[in-house]
């Protein structure tokens, strides 16, 4: 019974992401229903068993730990699917964080690089290196917050400002967050035997101006993750790290000729089980503990959780 969509409009006004059904209240909040969908390519590709689940399951560990280090938007989390937040005024600028130089996507940090160019969002990067190698330290590479259906670009923090899409201030303020976060993840990440290779982390502000992270956070839809033991052996004979992240449903579609344009080719049921699993066992790595997701009709736990 996957996820596909919800209809909660007594909740408040629907705005649907690639990914999360969003319902603003009448008064300051927000309930983010986290669906079954699964996006690549800033398109959205069809649905994957449980995502849904997972990327919650895994979204409030790590709001929860964090959030001594970093204000988050999370009031709590009244059912599998769903989060009850603050209502927040995004940025409109994503603060995307890199230890690695890796990717397949046109926008990713590895094609811009083979194609020869050696300056990316502001920073220098020195010459031979090899794909999926670690970076001399961790590097943020910030994009703007694209409209529905458009995509996000890389910039610099310099042309963020010049086009008005975000002040000095939060900027600064954004990216020292992003930073404490992404020390944070790779410590923890580092524990469970895991590489944090890179991220995307969105702010906002409530409605008393403050700056707080919202959405997710180190998700497998919004991280790389990689296994630490097998990285160095598989580098060496020029594989790719073993993942289990959604990078897995971006390189099968590349070896079909799918990059982000054109008609979506159909993923099969075994491709679409595998990326499941693949999730599953990242949920666990990350959190340490089992995953039992709830077989129930989503839609109608929903209604029951919710009150509705």
């Amino acid at each position: 019974m996957p996820l596909l969509g919800s209809s909660l409009e007594q909740l408040g006004e629907k705005y649907q992401g690639k990914v999360r059904d969003n319902y603003t209240t009448t008064d300051g909040r927000r309930y983010i229903v986290t669906t079954d969908r699964i996006s690549a390519f800033d398109r959205v590709l069809g649905s994957l068993p449980l995502k849904g689940q997972v990327l919650q399951y895994v979204t409030n560990f790590w709001f929860q730990h964090t959030r001594d280090l970093v204000p988050n938007h999370v009031i709590g989390s009244p059912d599998p699917n769903v989060m009850l937040v603050k209502e927040c005024k995004p940025l409109r600028a994503e603060m995307v964080m890199r230890a690695y130089i890796t990717g397949v996507t046109s926008t990713s940090i590895w094609t811009h690089y083979s194609q020869g160019k050696r300056e990316f969002c502001g920073h220098q990067l020195p010459d031979g290196l090899t794909k999926d190698q670690k970076l001399p330290e961790p590097i943020l590479t910030p994009s703007s917050k694209a409209d529905q259906g458009d995509h996000d670009v890389s910039m610099s923090r310099e042309e963020l400002i010049e086009r008005d899409y975000i002040s000095p201030d939060d900027f600064d303020a954004a990216a020292a967050m992003a930073q404490t976060l992404f020390a944070a993840g790779q410590k923890h990440c580092a524990e469970q035997g895991l590489i944090l290779v890179d991220t995307k982390y969105e702010f906002g502000k409530d409605t008393d101006g403050n700056l707080c992270v919202i959405d997710e956070i180190h998700t497998p839809d919004s991280s790389r993750y990689w296994f630490a033991e097998s990285y160095h052996e598989r580098m060496g004979k020029s594989l790719s790290p073993e993942s289990f992240d959604k990078e897995y449903v971006r390189r099968w579609l590349a070896e079909n000729g799918f990059k982000g344009d054109g008609d979506i080719p159909e993923i099969p049921d075994a491709i679409k089980i595998e990326a499941s699993r693949r999730y599953i066992q990242a949920c666990e790595a990350v959190t340490g503990s089992v995953f039992e997701p709830n077989l129930e009709d989503p839609s109608e736990r929903m209604q029951r959780n919710l009150g509705l």
